[in-house]
């Protein structure tokens, strides 16, 4: 199989004409408790508001509704911790399509609930991500499923860009979009966007400490594996992408990583500051601000608030 093709701006744009009529644009919001911490002007883009949750669906609405008849026919399988897999499960259901999804045995009960009440079979197998990916592969290859990639599938990437666009449709001004990265499909989206939209704008890509792979892959200039601990598991995976981090490659100003406990008080923070629920993924933006602080300071700052699919026991354990 040869090199995947880059989605380009006018792939962003048209996946926004091709989802707008199952999905309205997320608020953007600022908050006065938000500007005050980190020193800036900072707007959050509520992925979080979506139909599922997360920021994923909109990749899953741009490429399912696009499938061939035959994909179609065969169904289509894909691995994820949860908000990927609910965003194929969504968009299978919209387009009557069937959908299996495989996630780790422990994967977060409210998305493995949410991706079953949305008509897929769940798959619980494995202690991570990686040999969630590894089953579906497999029996994408026994039974002929179309398999959905979680990260290396160009309507994806070119979906999720579409939060970005709207930021910048909505507020041109801003100069810094910050995005959590778990494979990079939504970072590799939102710099094919901010880069057309206005080169000067400032991407910076957040991910745990205690999963790097995106970001050794990002900084060494090749795919690199690394060990993945993190209890974020939106951010959680070992082995990087290829496609979004081609892409990151040639457009994110910068990277950084942040501790988990940091996601854990940067959580609370925005659950408290915001009055919405947020999961750990999508308060990593604002953990990476706080901790920029120094050199936010009087910018214009968006923060992508990937998802809000936190469970009733990992918000007791946050907020215990």
């Amino acid at each position: 199989m040869g090199q995947l093709a880059e989605p380009t701006f006018a792939d962003v744009l048209d996946a926004a004409r091709q989802i707008r009529p199952y999905l309205s644009p997320t608020p953007l919001r600022r908050y006065p408790a938000l500007d005050r911490l980190v020193g800036a002007e900072v707007y959050v883009k509520h992925e979080n508001h979506n139909p599922t949750g997360a920021f994923k669906v909109r990749g899953g609405v741009n490429l399912v509704s696009r499938l061939s008849d035959d994909e179609r026919r065969r169904g289509v399988i894909s691995a994820s911790t949860g908000n990927h897999g609910q965003s194929v499960a969504y968009a299978a259901r919209l387009f009557g399509v069937s959908a299996i999804i495989c996630a780790p045995a422990a994967a977060n009960p409210v998305k493995v609930e949410a991706m079953q009440d949305l008509g897929a079979e769940v798959i619980l197998e494995g202690e991570r991500y990686d040999d969630s990916r590894r089953n579906a592969e497999r029996l994408a290859r026994e039974h002929g499923y179309r398999y959905i990639h979680s990260g290396d599938e160009p309507l994806l990437i070119a979906g999720v860009g579409t939060h970005t666009l709207e930021v910048l449709q909505e507020q041109p001004r801003i100069d810094t979009v910050i995005v959590p990265i778990g494979g990079g499909s939504g970072a590799a989206g939102g710099c094919i966007s901010a880069k057309a939209i206005n080169p000067e704008v400032q991407v910076i890509g957040v991910q745990s400490e205690q999963a790097q792979a995106a970001y050794l892959s990002w900084k060494n200039g090749e795919l690199i594996e690394s060990p993945n601990r993190t209890r974020a598991e939106g951010l959680s995976t070992a082995a990087p992408f290829e496609l979004p981090q081609r892409i990151l490659r040639r457009f994110l100003d910068d990277f950084v990583l942040v501790s988990d406990d940091e996601i854990d008080a940067a959580t609370a923070v925005m659950i408290e500051k915001t009055r919405t629920l947020v999961e750990a993924a999508g308060a990593a933006a604002l953990a990476a601000a706080l901790k920029l602080r120094d050199r936010l300071q009087g910018r214009r700052v968006a923060l992508i608030c990937s998802g809000g699919n936190i469970s009733p026991a990992q918000l007791k354990a946050l907020l215990g």
